[in-house]
């Protein structure tokens, strides 16, 4: 059974982000944040909220982990890469699922953000989702 004492985590306050990839970016200068912000380096407090969902994505670098924390043993080997969209430049750090043969995986492919289980927290039965993403292009890799 749950234990309902726990404050709400972190995580849940942060659903804009990990869900939909909410961004900030400065109605001053234009240069865009995520995680967003609430000052732009320029010193501008004008920011707006935007989603980095819209546009296309590239993997520009990526590893594989093999020796992974206890939390995500059920999910190795875990992809994380550089993934950039080109029409906002800007680069999130993120992991990379769905591949099912990661020695066909290469840099400079379109990937694609899905919305996935991020990790399970098994002693009080909080499941975190959040977006990662996948290559378009899923045969053969």
């Amino acid at each position: 059974m749950p234990d309902y004492s726990i404050p709400v985590p972190r995580y849940w306050r942060r659903i804009g982000e990990y869900y939909r990839l909410e961004a900030s970016r400065c109605l001053k200068c234009g240069k865009v944040y995520y995680p967003p912000r609430a000052r732009c380096s320029c010193g501008s407090t004008s920011l707006e909220k935007i989603s980095l969902l819209d546009g296309n994505f590239i993997l520009r670098e990526f590893t594989v982990l093999h020796s992974v924390p206890v939390d995500f043993e059920k999910q190795k080997p875990i992809i994380h890469g550089i993934v950039e969209n080109v029409n906002m430049n800007i680069r999130l750090i993120t992991q990379i699922s769905d591949v099912l043969d990661i020695s066909k995986l290469h840099k400079d492919i379109p990937v694609e953000p899905i919305f996935r289980v991020v990790k399970r927290d098994g002693n009080i039965g909080i499941i975190c989702y959040g977006t990662k993403f996948r290559p378009k292009s899923i045969e053969g890799v």
